[in-house]
């Protein structure tokens, strides 16, 4: 009688750090991805009285807000353009960063039932989270087309330029995002911190006034936050004017930084999700 053959027993686990590797993983389970996205936009609207109307009240309502109170009332200047026209232009890209950074940061923990049981690059559910978004930052951009409409403003000849500043927005939330949904695992007090965070962002970002109102000594320390960048170059890209020139180089460095080190920081705890989330 042959003795059996020795049982062998092979350990799936993702390799140390950030490498080629990681980007093909990710390819290789692009449907994965893309079946993640639909899911958390379904979610997203499911059981929701008003549905995708969310996207075009909370952008809305926060522009009325603004006007009253920034261009009304503390009569903050917004570089010769209508102040609602203004603000918005700002709120749009703004809306989908917060939106995106918050589902990025808490993303792990929706799919804990996954994780803990099947292998794929985990790196999936936080892009999923930065990539659903969109949809609203459409919508977004639908109502801010006819707003522009309704004053008259025609987008200028550097509109050719949105879609680098949407990938510029893109890239922001999924740098900061993988970070935050890796320390989220291990400390779930990060979703209380992010709110906050995002807050105190705002107001260190031109949203509700021009980037001008900075020192010029003080620029390339502001655009160390990577939605100065975004945000401005979103109005000159629609409005025109002045560009916001090599300081949005700056942003875009900052952004590089971001995902290449979250990225790298992430892979490194991605062996352990499994066992703590």
């Amino acid at each position: 009688m042959m003795d059996a053959a020795p049982a062998i027993t092979r350990r799936l686990q993702p390799s140390d750090g950030w490498s080629g590797r990681t980007l093909s993983d990710v390819w290789a389970y692009r449907e994965l991805l893309y079946f993640f996205v639909w899911r958390d936009v379904k979610v997203r609207y499911k059981q929701t009285l008003l549905g995708a109307g969310w996207a075009i009240i909370q952008p809305l309502m926060s522009m009325v807000v603004f006007t009253i109170f920034f261009g009304r009332l503390a009569k903050v200047p917004s570089d010769g353009l209508p102040y609602p026209v203004f603000s918005l232009m700002a709120l749009v890209p703004w809306t989908y960063f917060a939106a995106a950074l918050s589902a990025c940061s808490t993303s792990l923990s929706g799919y804990q039932h996954i994780i803990s049981k099947v292998y794929f690059p985990r790196l999936i559910v936080p892009w999923a989270a930065v990539i659903a978004p969109l949809v609203d930052f459409a919508i977004g951009c639908v109502i801010l087309a006819l707003l522009m409409a309704w004053y008259g403003i025609a987008p200028s000849a550097s509109i050719v330029w949105l879609p680098v500043f949407l990938l510029l927005a893109i890239a922001s939330a999924a740098g900061v995002g993988v970070w935050l949904a890796a320390l989220n695992v291990r400390y779930r007090d990060v979703r209380y911190v992010v709110p906050f965070v995002l807050q105190l962002w705002m107001f260190a970002t031109p949203v509700a006034y021009p980037a001008s109102l900075v020192p010029g000594r003080w620029r390339a320390v502001y655009f160390l936050n990577p939605m100065a960048g975004v945000i401005e170059g979103f109005r000159w890209a629609l409005a025109g004017g002045p560009p916001p020139g090599a300081l949005t180089l700056v942003s875009a460095a900052v952004v590089a930084a971001l995902i290449v080190g979250g990225s790298a920081y992430f892979r490194r705890l991605e062996g352990t999700f499994a066992d703590v989330i």
